[in-house]
């Protein structure tokens, strides 16, 4: 059944058809050149104080954001990104902590966590 529509296909259409291996990667996954050198990998992020944080319930406030990361560390800013017509939140926000061992502390802390940011 597959031969008859890559028969029946236009030509330049026959190779998305086609199951032989020279054309299964055309146009979607380039092979590199033999002899290539890889590219490296992405480079880490340096450790930074201010953390972006999402999965935010949209009736999260800022001081609630703000209590939460507190009990990991000293937290310099806080702020939920609210929708302007309807003032909820969007479901991210900032932290920023004092220092990037609290602020480490406040990722792993928080990493996961499912609901904790719901208010009442």
């Amino acid at each position: 059944m597959a031969t008859r529509a890559a028969v029946a296909a236009p030509r330049v259409l026959r190779r998305f058809f086609c199951s032989n291996s020279a054309s299964s990667t055309f146009p979607f996954i380039p092979t590199p050149p033999t002899g290539a050198v890889p590219t490296p990998a992405r480079p880490t992020a340096e450790p930074n104080t201010n953390l972006f944080v999402s999965g935010l319930s949209k009736r999260t406030t800022t001081e609630k954001l703000r209590e939460e990361f507190s009990k990991f560390g000293e937290v310099v800013h806080a702020r939920v990104v609210a929708d302007r017509v309807s003032g909820y939140s969007k479901g991210f926000g900032f932290v920023q902590y004092a220092t990037i061992e609290e602020a480490a502390k406040g990722i792993e802390g928080m990493d996961g966590k499912d609901g904790l940011l719901f208010c009442n």
